[in-house]
């Protein structure tokens, strides 16, 4: 069954719509305080919790790799609009402010400092999500978005740390966008792109939540040997997919679909 941009949208805002529904009628979440109590813990070169700390290293890596890559004159990586740029910078940037930020949270773990963590996280998503809509519904809408999407992610982190500093801790909604984040892009793999190489969305959203379920096997994959926890996991197999995104980039080509957009 062909999938148009307009069914594709009704499904999107029915998804939002059930999301935001399903986080009214649940009770708040506040945040755990065992999610700070991670498996490895132990220090070496002096530094506390050094796996979980080092492992951030591949979002630096990668998310300099791609701002380089993109920047340099003979870049292997062309868009259609250059409107098209901006999320994608955002999205490598947003790597290299993870690595910072989720380092500075795993020395002493806390609720200031998982901010820091999860700003950067909201940045990325946000951004990729803005340019999956540019490459779906037109550069335009995209790049109207780009903002409107920032405010999103980073208002859902404001909103939860707001709520645990005045004593009544609520993740649900931080949660839904996250949830939404995902969603939307696996339905945008059924819609027409105008680059080759769309499909590759469904690699990133996999490790992300490959990432996400050695997240919650944390302890577990430690008690195997001691040798890697499943937090340092999570890291580094999602910094795996900010290399898939680079490697997309790189690859892809513009498609036959170009004149579709040509006036979006």
């Amino acid at each position: 069954m062909k999938v148009t941009s307009r069914n594709a949208a009704a499904l999107l805002i029915a998804v939002i719509a059930v999301l935001a529904i399903v986080a009214m009628l649940l009770p708040r979440i506040p945040q755990p305080q065992s999610y700070y109590f991670f498996a490895d813990h132990r220090t070496f070169f002096g530094i506390p919790n050094f796996n979980d700390v080092a492992s951030n290293a591949p979002f630096a890596i990668f998310g300099l790799w791609g701002l380089i890559a993109m920047l340099r004159p003979a870049s292997r990586i062309k868009f259609i609009d250059p409107r098209e740029r901006w999320a994608y910078l955002l999205v490598f940037g947003g790597l290299i402010w993870t690595a910072f930020g989720s380092g500075y949270f795993h020395l002493a773990p806390d609720n200031a400092r998982l901010v820091w963590d999860r700003l950067p996280i909201m940045v990325v998503f946000m951004a990729l999500v803005s340019a999956v809509i540019a490459e779906r519904f037109g550069p335009r809408t995209g790049f109207l978005m780009l903002p409107v999407m920032l405010a999103i992610g980073v208002g859902s982190v404001a909103q939860w740390h707001a709520s645990e500093v005045h004593g009544h801790g609520d993740l649900r909604f931080y949660a839904a966008v996250q949830v939404g984040s995902i969603l939307f892009l696996l339905v945008a793999l059924l819609l027409r792109s105008r680059y080759t190489r769309g499909s590759d969305f469904g690699v990133v959203v996999a490790l992300y939540v490959l990432a996400k379920i050695f997240e919650e096997t944390d302890r577990l994959i430690f008690s195997l040997g001691h040798i890697i926890s499943g937090h340092t996991l999570k890291h580094l197999v999602a910094g795996a997919a900010g290399y898939w995104v680079l490697r997309m980039l790189e690859r892809r080509n513009h498609s036959h679909n170009d004149l579709d957009f040509a006036k979006m």
